[in-house]
């Protein structure tokens, strides 16, 4: 189970983080943000390997940092000069083989 936190309503510009701890050890995991708009199919925002590699979607890519804590089996999403279309419901993912896990989601609006 994925619990995550960390979504509100921002102006443009301004900054959130989001959290999500899994109930599992995560830590041989994929770990990843996806989001998903209204009227637009889920899309991946960012993932981090459990080697640490760490991977972002060209529209976030200088504004947006995953990371992780593997001993609290958590990954983060820090996200900087938010925009209008970052608004979205963001998902915390957990992959390992054939085993994916999501999170409830959690919802970022971002206003003009």
């Amino acid at each position: 189970q994925l619990q995550a936190s960390g979504g509100g309503l921002v102006q443009a510009g301004e900054s959130l983080r989001l959290s999500c701890t899994a109930s599992r050890n995560t830590n041989a995991f994929f770990m990843a943000w996806y989001r998903q708009a209204p009227g637009q199919q889920r899309q991946m925002v960012a993932s981090i390997s459990p080697g640490g590699h760490l991977n972002y979607a060209d529209s976030v890519k200088g504004r947006f940092t995953i990371s992780r804590n593997n001993a609290r089996n958590s990954v983060y999403l820090e996200m900087n000069s938010l925009k209008p279309e970052d608004t979205a419901v963001y998902y915390c993912n957990t992959a390992r083989g054939s085993m994916m896990y999501w999170g409830q989601g959690t919802l970022v609006t971002v206003s003009s």
